[in-house]
């Protein structure tokens, strides 16, 4: 085996141009390859992050999948019935103290309890639609995405005492307000009150720090007309992959549409997965091309080397030896060009995380590009160059060694 490796570089040596220009086509390709995948596993990782932070692992509200049976269906007999309603729909989850309770049994996790509604906030003239949760400070930190984001206050001062609320910094500006003023929040129902604005939180996400109002529990319940009526149940559990099967085991017991963060977010979720096909096969093609330019070399080397090829065979070399020879020297060519590969990729990925800038996308804030430093990159760019190289060499490898000593050197003579 020495002797092969000897003879392999020897080969490899003798053509040093070409196999520069094969170790740098290869090293491109592995390098972009790290770039790429970086930053689509960093795009996804991100995203991912998102998810699971800025919303409930699992959300259980008042509607149910299937509409309970109306007496007009067992009055009538009706191929269907639509539009049936009550005049005054105020759902909401029935015994929710049982409920709440039954969930804190088994759940592992936190778990806190909500009303939503709709209304208006309203501040000099200046009204801005918004979506008005109605929370109990200390549960809500065990489930809420915006804990860590207020730039000033904190849910904690919802309990202080008096009518009190946070909201968006960008609801703030666009009604002119700003910490210790009074807002009007008017209800769907008509109902009005005044909040002082005691903090102001940022998502990055346009939508929760645009429209979004925090306001104590039985407050929302004053402004919706429903005392003691909660229509959210939120949990997060200790173990994001555990929601659907905690989503279904509520649903089957409370009746309630049980909505796992996987559920919810099923069609992003199915889109990353594509995604994660298409780098690959990218990945893939990009060391196919790079494999052509190995495939040139040994090809031409066997060319070259054929009366050398037979004097081996006719001192004893099998047609294994003779295969393995020259699927070395593609090996060896894949893995040089992997290695400057990787010095090549951990360069660029390392200028991709320095790329800085502002940009209000998809409804969130971006500030960097999300950048994932992955050893996996690097053994998955290396593998399918490395195996692209020994394909390359195999081809001509297995042609050469079928040829007789004989006849290669009556064709060299």
């Amino acid at each position: 085996m020495r002797l092969i490796l000897d003879i392999a570089v020897t080969h490899i040596a003798g053509r040093g141009r070409q196999t520069l220009v094969a170790v740098l086509g290869v090293a491109v390709g592995v390098g972009f390859s790290i770039a790429m995948a970086a930053l689509m596993q960093g795009g996804q990782d991100d995203l991912i992050a998102k998810l699971v932070d800025t919303m409930p692992h699992v959300e259980i509200t008042d509607d149910r999948r299937q509409p309970p049976t109306q007496p007009a269906e067992a009055a009538f007999d009706a191929v269907a019935i639509a539009g049936l309603r009550p005049r005054e729909d105020r759902r909401g989850i029935i015994n929710p103290t049982a409920a709440f309770t039954w969930l804190r049994e088994w759940v592992p996790g936190r778990v806190a309890a909500s009303l939503e509604t709709q209304g208006v906030i309203r501040y000099l003239g200046r009204d801005v639609g918004a979506t008005v949760v109605g929370i109990e400070p200390k549960a809500e930190r065990g489930v809420s995405p915006i804990i860590g984001n207020f730039v000033q206050g904190s849910f904690e001062a919802l309990g202080a005492g008096g009518n009190n609320a946070v909201i968006g910094d960008r609801m703030a500006a666009r009604l002119g307000a700003g910490m210790g003023d009074t807002v009007t929040v008017v209800a769907a129902t008509g109902q009005s009150r005044g909040f002082k604005i005691a903090g102001l939180f940022h998502t990055g996400i346009t939508a929760r720090d645009e429209h979004e109002v925090y306001v104590l529990l039985k407050s929302a319940q004053i402004l919706d007309e429903r005392i003691n009526v909660i229509n959210q149940i939120r949990i997060k559990l200790d173990d994001p992959a555990a929601a659907p099967a905690a989503a279904r085991r509520a649903e089957a017991r409370l009746g309630y549409k049980s909505v796992s963060w996987q559920e919810a977010n099923r069609q992003i979720l199915e889109a990353v997965v594509v995604r994660n096909v298409i780098m690959y096969t990218v990945v893939a093609a990009i060391m196919l091309v790079a494999g052509f330019g190995i495939f040139n070399i040994i090809s031409t080397i066997t060319h070259e080397k054929a009366r050398d090829i037979a004097i081996m065979k006719s001192l004893g070399f099998s047609r294994g030896d003779m295969q393995r020879l020259f699927v070395l020297e593609g090996v060896a060519i894949g893995a040089a060009g992997s290695a400057l590969g990787w010095l090549l990729g951990f360069a660029l990925v390392y200028a991709l995380s320095l790329v800085h800038f502002e940009l209000s996308a998809g409804g969130r804030e971006l500030t960097r590009l999300p950048i994932a430093w992955d050893p996996l990159h690097y053994a998955i760019a290396a593998g399918f160059a490395v195996a692209s190289a020994a394909v390359a060499g195999y081809l001509p490898a297995r042609r050469a060694a079928r040829q007789h000593p004989v006849d290669i050197i009556r064709g060299a003579s």
